[in-house]
């Protein structure tokens, strides 16, 4: 058996920055598990079901990579699906500081798991997925932030609250 990775986010809703990153990852892993995460006292604004379709329509060309959920610890889901590697992006300093503290507790938790921290296209720097939400709730053109069907998404979403 391969090299695993964990690619776990919240994904509402996935960028073109984390497309990148998994297009990217799965050339240098022989699978790369996207693991969308359920937090009970979060406001997302696509539930689980949404975001999971949205991000296997986005990576629908990407033969190695599955997409499942979780919540919990990361490291004790990467045992689960036999992972040893979790895979990050970074876009600035400040997503340096919290993935640099998360990734040494993560480390200190489970040392046989690794930390792979991929750097975000420069053109995508800025794009969040709290970004996007914000544009697209004022009408704004996300087409080049995200994938085709997390822009209809999004424009329906924010068509019916308006």
């Amino acid at each position: 058996m391969g090299q695993t990775a964990v690619y776990a986010g919240s994904f509402d809703p996935i960028t073109r920055g984390h497309v990148d990153i998994v297009r990217r990852g799965a050339t240098m892993f022989d699978r790369i598990v996207i693991a969308v995460g359920q937090n009970p006292s979060k406001r997302y604004t696509f539930d689980l079901a949404e975001r999971i379709r949205i991000i296997r329509s986005a990576l629908s060309g990407i033969d190695n990579i599955e997409v499942d959920c979780f919540d919990g610890l990361l490291v004790d889901y990467c045992r689960t699906v036999g992972a040893n590697v979790i895979l990050r992006g970074l876009r600035a300093v400040t997503d340096f500081e919290f993935e640099f503290k998360i990734g040494l507790a993560n480390m200190d938790m489970a040392p046989d798991i690794q930390t792979v921290f991929l750097l975000t296209e420069p053109q995508m720097l800025f794009v969040s997925s709290s970004l996007v939400r914000e544009i697209a709730s004022h009408g704004g053109d996300i087409q080049r932030y995200v994938p085709e069907e997390a822009a209809r998404a999004l424009q329906a979403r924010y068509a019916k609250k308006s």
